[in-house]
């Protein structure tokens, strides 16, 4: 290998029914999908396989789904090359498959840990309630004014929580913040203001109720040594002590996604290839948005496996 690289795995949004079916009956993803099965006390292979979507979709599946697939799709690629990354990150849900990747947490751990998470989340703020929408062509800094002068008209919660790369950034709050924020952003020169569709405003302060459960549930767990170091959302952070681990997790429910930050951290590290472990290719663009040094490839499916290993030499 010529380069030394990253591997990032990505939150929900991006899951398909079907998603892993490429891998046809692959040893390492046929015993993640066993393990994931046994640790739900459910069939998580037919579920991705077959869905239905609206299943795929719901929060509380989605984010135990996507650590299953993003751990099955890495193990497959250990196996299949036995190179493993300098450094790995995740985009929000995927900070904990990162952790897995790393053994800082076995997937047995992580994956109730995940579904608790969802469904304190989900359960913080009532669907329909809160909103989440990106904001494309402006910078980071007049997005968080814009949705402070939002946030004072309407007298709503909005605020910035996903800074993606240095041309969008999500937005979330209230559906009324998010909706005022949305048309003032569009005023002041935003190109679009796109509502996404999730069930909570995720990474606002409206979840700060579900942090607090899930600090609860973070104390009982058992964060183990680091096999390859992970760079946290919330202060683009490398630690190793349990305790900073636990906290980091905390403030991530929260807390804003500084994925730029990330990005800029891996390529000060002298890396500059980064391998999106995941089934679209959300991360590998942005990061290309990051640094335009970058290079980068994504690794779900056998022939993504093999033109990763190209980029790599």
């Amino acid at each position: 290998m010529s380069a030394s690289f990253a591997f990032v795995f990505p939150g929900q949004g991006s899951q398909t029914v079907g998603m892993l079916d490429a891998w046809g009956d692959h040893p390492e993803v046929r015993r993640t999908l066993e393990e994931a099965s046994v640790a739900l006390g459910e069939d998580v292979g037919a579920l991705i396989k077959n869905g239905p979507k609206e299943q795929l979709d719901l929060t509380t599946n989605t984010q135990p789904v996507m650590l299953t697939a993003g751990i099955a799709c890495y193990r497959a690629w250990l196996a299949e090359t036995g190179l493993k990354p300098a450094v790995a990150a995740g985009h929000s849900l995927g900070e904990y498959t990162a952790l897995v990747a790393a053994d800082a947490l076995s997937l047995a751990e992580a994956l109730p840990l995940v579904r608790f998470r969802a469904q304190a989340m989900q359960e913080a703020v009532p669907v329909g309630v809160g909103a989440m929408a990106a904001i494309l062509g402006l910078d980071a800094a007049a997005v968080r004014e814009v949705c402070a002068a939002a946030a004072q008209a309407v007298g709503e919660a909005v605020e910035a929580v996903n800074f993606n790369d240095p041309k969008q950034t999500v937005i979330a709050g209230t559906k009324a913040g998010v909706d005022k924020a949305c048309e003032m952003l569009k005023a002041a020169g935003a190109k679009r203001a796109l509502p996404l569709a999730v069930s909570a405003p995720f990474h606002s302060s409206l979840m700060k109720p579900a942090a607090e459960r899930l600090r609860e549930r973070l104390v009982a767990v058992d964060f183990k040594p680091m096999a390859i170091p992970v760079i946290n959302n919330i202060d683009v952070g490398i630690s190793a002590d349990a305790d900073a681990l636990r906290d980091a997790l905390y403030r991530q429910a929260f807390g804003p996604v500084r994925w730029v930050e990330i990005v800029q951290a891996i390529k000060a590290r002298g890396i500059s290839h980064v391998i999106e472990c995941g089934p679209g290719k959300v991360l590998a663009g942005l990061a290309k948005r990051v640094d335009a040094e970058i290079q980068s490839a994504t690794v779900f499916d056998p022939a993504s496996l093999a033109e990763a290993r190209t980029l790599l030499g």
